[in-house]
């Protein structure tokens, strides 16, 4: 690694004339998805990533001697935290799985001491956001309101077109893959690849306060199991949740294990906090380990479990503590937008929604 990290402060991030106004209407387009599935469903689902694949009891163990500018925040010193995670598609409404939507995961951990972020005052959470493809499709809030405002249009419709632009994209971006690329936003469309999600490699694309510094998370297969399953492609072929099945599958036979990294940032003209696509080069600055995701062996997907967190709950990079405070004009967005969409579905399914003390989840 070349160069100290980038000391954390306020003026690291540069708030442009007009971000209030695209965030509003970030959060009208998203209220307009959540109305749009209620109408059809009767049930308020989340404005993006509405499916689940996985509903999980975990532990989060962070690794013992950490160097002083890894051991930060949560990752200050050596304990385990229990853990939930979900993990689930991207879109906005119930799809099947052969339209191949980029994937996410929510990590919540519990029993998270310190300062707490605004709007979650209260709770004992830190809940970190990470998807498939290392940056996030769009560079800053207007083009993630374009690019949302796209899916908004699509939203329950023509369910057979879709499927049949996902394997076009899917075909494309193999060809993306095999010259050294990825592409988000065919990824984000429905060209991601039918690979089994616990094979997945998660980031976090934007960034985030990492105690005294800055940095981007990622979550990579570390156990034999999950790296087994890596780049394995997934039988979708009249199976419309196809994914579920697969990690059922697996976690009913054996648990697995993911080692959560983190890249610190060290210089801003390089590592840019404001641009959400821009890849942070990771030639001389790698993602070190700071804690190793325990999965146990588990029934991965019951209904009650779906209830219970995905009505229940919500999993929002604002959801924490100071140290770990989302950072640029994306993640900023998000906290307006994803403060909304709670509201309204809370709304909508009569079901107040609150962070859990601990991680028992029903069978």
């Amino acid at each position: 690694m070349t160069g100290a990290p980038v000391p954390y402060s306020p003026e690291v991030e540069t708030i442009e004339p007009g971000e209030q106004a695209v965030q509003q209407e970030l959060a009208e387009t998203f209220r307009k998805i959540i109305e749009t599935t209620y109408a059809d469903s009767g049930l308020a689902l989340r404005g993006v990533h509405a499916k689940n694949h996985a509903l999980l009891q975990c532990e989060l163990d962070v690794i013992d001697g950490l160097p002083a500018e890894l051991a930060q925040g949560v990752f200050g010193s050596p304990r385990t935290y229990p853990v939930l995670i979900r993990i689930s598609a991207g879109a906005g409404d119930i799809l099947p799985d052969s339209i191949s939507l980029l994937r996410g995961i929510g990590i919540k951990l519990i029993g998270v001491e310190g300062d707490r972020l605004a709007g979650s005052e209260g709770a004992s959470t830190q809940d970190f956001l990470l998807a498939s493809g290392k940056a996030f499709p769009s560079s800053d809030p207007r083009k993630f309101l374009a690019n949302l405002k796209l899916l908004a249009a699509t939203t329950d419709k023509v369910e057979g077109l879709k499927k049949a632009v996902s394997a076009v994209f899917r075909t494309v971006e193999k060809g993306v893959n095999a010259m050294g690329g990825e592409s988000q936003t065919l990824e984000q469309l429905g060209g991601h690849p039918n690979t089994h999600p616990l094979g997945e490699s998660f980031f976090s694309q934007a960034p985030v306060r990492y105690g005294a510094y800055i940095a981007k998370l990622s979550l990579v297969p570390r156990s034999a199991t999950f790296k087994a399953l890596e780049g394995k492609d997934v039988d979708i072929a009249g199976r419309p949740d196809a994914l579920r099945e697969e990690i059922a599958q697996t976690l009913a036979a054996a648990g697995g294990e993911w080692e959560l990294r983190v890249q610190l940032c060290r210089d801003l003209a390089t590592d840019p906090i404001e641009d959400a696509s821009a890849q942070w080069p990771e030639e001389e600055n790698p993602y070190p380990p700071v804690a190793v995701l325990r999965v146990p062996s588990q029934p991965s997907w019951t209904l009650r479990r779906a209830r219970m967190l995905d009505e229940e709950m919500s999993f929002n990079p604002w959801h924490g503590i100071e140290e770990h405070r989302p950072l640029g004009a994306v993640m900023r967005a998000r906290k307006v937008a994803y403060a909304a969409s709670v509201d309204l579905r809370s709304r909508l399914n009569g079901c107040p929604i609150h962070e859990p003390a601990t991680t028992d989840l029903p069978a």
